[in-house]
């Protein structure tokens, strides 16, 4: 069985000679390919107007693969040619490629490309050209995951009208499979669209190879997130047609992540291990994903703790602590040291703690205690983009315990790397702890003026907290900065710093609303940087988790509704991935004036339930009574899914029992 791993270097670029430095590591460890998932990282000489400013080089992804041949590297790039391919529309001259049409017939700004368009072969040949020559393992990846706009050009949609969608991906499959064949190329796929079209998989060509992935533990199959995690079998079906199998784990970040879960990969990791052997796999690739809000030498950690699956006897029966240890040794070998023996007097004996002081261990248990308080899902992750939607009723003190593990930690002496990074975790708790904290402070000025209007609410007082968060700010900087310039070009700024600069725009903002409180009181009825004049605020009970997204609308005046809030349930941990759930989240969306229409909706694929909604300006409250609860239709067992995130599957209007008064 083949060993291989995963750079997404589409998501952001690290810096060539890391790179370069990483391949005889991973010769060591045993890795035999290298999949390079790159879009417009890379200069594509036969389409000039791809790449973007600090892709790579022909000639520096030329050098690239020489060293990952020198150490007995392959490599086999990925190209994305259908899902993923906005890296292809964004340039004007190739945005008629787009499957997404507007009403007038006009290819929209965002989509996927279409099978069908008369350029789209053209298209890819030239990137197959152009890659086929770092094509070293005689493989090109082609993608075609996640097409969930399949069928909608009226192109396609003809040609689904007659021989159905799962035919009309299969022919497709077919002639990037003759593309690729005419380079003397093997063609890879990943195999989420099979399992939404298993019609599909009698139609491909026999030799092409489908790398199925699922990126959570599992007992004996992966599951299918659109369908209520419900598991399937790829196996069988593409044996009996000669196509070959490849399972694929993750090695970290799911978006704005700043540390991998560790023991959930390596959970998912064994979980592969097990099933490849089990059915005969071809290989197993460990892919790792948008990794730009993490120092990625936390990812490359559990790629050599994954290592040990092949290289240590018993590995597959050892703790995730000891395989981490392993890990951190491979990756960090620096870190460990040995004293000198210390003398053996009468009555003492000498121990193995006495001979020896590897940190290897304690750095591993520091990474899975990390685990408890990860920041993943887009419940953490909304207040990266508003401040304003963490007001509400969730106890502060998680946060606060969640700041004080992470200054605990900062306090190890840790690696330069798992340091930054957990100085910018503690950021974030600091940031959760201070933001949830004004809205409450704002709150209870509130209800004191509700009480006296004479009273003037210590306002001034809260400056030192700025003040205090402002140092926070400081050394947020430094991590991220830290975290990126190590194996990035320092010259550029990353996505966490683009984070940092939107807080202090608002740490800026909320300074002055401040300002103003002191010098008129009554301005604390107005809508704040953390909160609104009103708070409308609810619990999302996800109990049948599956790609669903929870929607507030408020109704206009030409009676037309607008989107005031919305967030995607998807927890991106373990406990989520199960056909049943208890997942429940706060969801807070502050509005200008209570006397409007609202409603609560759902899109995408699944239900959830609504519970104890409430309309609050922090000094008067007004709950609202439900004509229904539970929203959006049980995911489908069968057929592909209809994604439209921009229409609503079910929604129910709110109704309060009083019209809410206040400022």
């Amino acid at each position: 069985m083949i060993r291989a791993f995963q750079w997404d270097l589409a998501r952001q670029v690290e810096r060539l000679d890391w790179l370069l430095a990483q391949l005889p590591r991973y010769a060591a460890w045993g890795y035999q390919e290298l999949y390079l998932h790159l879009e417009d990282a890379v200069e594509y000489p036969s389409l000039p107007g791809v790449a973007r400013r600090d892709a790579y080089s022909y000639r520096q992804l030329a050098r690239l693969v020489e060293a990952a041949t020198r150490v007995g590297i392959k490599v086999v790039p990925i190209v994305n040619l259908l899902g993923h391919t906005q890296y292809l529309i964004k340039v004007p001259a190739l945005r008629d490629l787009n499957e997404l049409r507007a009403p007038d017939g006009s290819p929209l700004e965002r989509g996927q490309i279409c099978p069908l368009h008369p350029r789209t072969l053209e298209v890819a040949e030239k990137l197959l050209r152009d890659m086929a020559p770092f094509c070293t393992a005689g493989k090109i990846h082609v993608g075609l995951d996640e097409s969930f706009h399949l069928g909608q050009h009226p192109l396609s949609r003809a040609e689904v009208a007659d021989i159905g969608l799962a035919a009309h991906f299969a022919h497709y499959v077919g002639r990037l499979h003759g593309l690729a064949g005419a380079h003397g190329l093997r063609m890879g796929l990943w195999a989420d669209m099979l399992a939404l079209l298993p019609a599909a998989i009698p139609l491909l060509p026999r030799g092409v190879i489908a790398y199925d992935w699922y990126y959570y533990p599992f007992a004996r199959r992966p599951k299918i997130e659109l369908r209520n995690f419900a598991d399937y079998d790829l196996a069988p079906a593409l044996r009996a047609r000669g196509i070959e199998y490849w399972g694929c784990p993750m090695n970290g970040a799911f978006r704005y992540e700043p540390l991998p879960v560790f023991g959930e990969r390596l959970d998912n990791i064994r979980a592969w291990w097990r099933r490849c052997h089990t059915v005969n796999a071809g290989g197993m690739l460990v892919t790792s994903w948008e990794a730009y809000r993490l120092a990625i030498e936390t990812t490359t950690v559990v790629d050599a703790a994954a290592a040990s699956l092949w290289l240590d006897a018993g590995a597959e029966r050892a703790t995730n602590a000891a395989l981490l240890a392993r890990g951190v040794k491979r990756v960090l070998p620096k870190v460990g040291r040995v004293i000198p023996n210390p003398p053996v007097g009468r009555g003492r004996s000498q121990t193995r703690r006495d001979r020896e002081i590897p940190p290897y261990n304690g750095i591993a248990r520091a990474m899975l205690a990390a685990d408890e308080h990860a920041f993943a899902g887009y419940a953490r992750w909304e207040i990266n983009d508003r401040w304003d939607g963490s007001a509400g009723g969730t106890d502060v003190s998680l946060y606060e315990r969640e700041e004080k593990f992470f200054a605990k930690r900062e306090a190890q002496k840790l690696p330069e790397s798992l340091a930054a990074s957990v100085t910018w975790r503690r950021y974030l708790a600091r940031r959760d702890v201070f933001v949830r904290r004004a809205a409450a402070r704002v709150f209870e000025w509130r209800r004191q003026f509700a009480s006296d209007e004479a009273a003037r609410p210590e306002v001034g007082s809260y400056f030192e907290e700025v003040a205090a968060f402002t140092g926070a700010l400081a050394e947020g900087r430094r991590a991220a900065r830290a975290m990126w310039s190590r194996t990035r070009d320092p010259r550029r700024r990353g996505q966490n710093e683009a984070i940092l600069d939107a807080d202090a725009e608002r740490l800026k903002a909320w300074r002055s609303w401040l300002r103003l409180a002191v010098k008129n009181p009554d301005h604390v009825w107005r809508a704040s940087p953390v909160c609104g004049a009103w708070q409308l605020s609810f619990t999302v009970h996800n109990f049948a988790p599956a790609l669903q997204k929870v929607i507030v609308e408020q109704q206009q005046s030409d009676g037309s509704w607008r989107e005031v809030g919305g967030r995607f349930t998807i927890e991106f941990r373990a406990r989520a991935a199960n056909r049943r759930a208890n997942l429940r989240r706060e969801f807070s969306v502050p509005l200008e004036t209570a006397d409007v229409a609202l409603r609560i909706a759902v899109r995408g694929v699944g239900q959830i339930k609504i519970e104890s909604v409430r309309l609050t300006n922090g000094a008067v409250a007004h709950h609202a009574s439900l004509r229904k609860k539970i929203l959006g239709q049980p995911a489908p067992r069968r057929g592909f899914p209809e994604l439209n995130w921009t229409e609503n599957r079910d929604a129910v209007a709110l109704r309060f029992p009083a019209s809410p008064a206040g400022r």
